[in-house]
């Protein structure tokens, strides 16, 4: 077996982990992968990290993960980076950062994101209300 058939039984075996709840393993799993930079690996540590699953809760580095794995292009962490923003969770509140996050997942077809932003652009949070906007996101996201 080769380094890449261990890392890839290493990430699977530590998603299998976290999706059947076993915290404590899945971080012993996937940290290791997480600090090498696999954004699967770095998303699922930050939401361990975020919300103290299996290990103490640590805000900074559950932001620190999760805009690792925005910032790859990984769709659902830069949703979870956008709520971050949007609800100052793990960072300071800030409507623009979020905005911009929930966009680029938007873009790569999350319709969370969507509805996110047709939320936003109903509310006016970070942005000016623009009900025509949100009425075309929230259409664009299947509603």
């Amino acid at each position: 077996m080769n380094n890449n058939d261990n890392f890839e039984m290493t990430l699977h075996s530590g998603i299998s982990a976290f999706e059947g709840k076993h915290f404590a393993q899945a971080m012993q799993l996937l940290s290791p992968l997480a600090d090498q930079g696999h954004l699967e690996a770095q998303y699922r540590m930050a939401i361990m990290l975020q919300n103290g699953l299996g290990m103490v809760k640590n805000e900074e580095k559950a932001f620190h993960y999760m805009k690792e794995s925005a910032e790859q292009n990984h769709a659902l962490a830069q949703h979870g980076l956008g709520f971050m923003y949007l609800m100052g969770d793990c960072i300071s509140q800030n409507s623009f950062e979020a905005m911009k996050w929930f966009q680029k997942a938007a873009e790569q077809g999350l319709s969370g994101s969507l509805v996110t932003l047709g939320r936003m652009y109903e509310e006016g949070l970070g942005v000016e209300k623009n009900p025509d906007e949100a009425q075309r996101l929230y259409k664009l996201a299947g509603f």
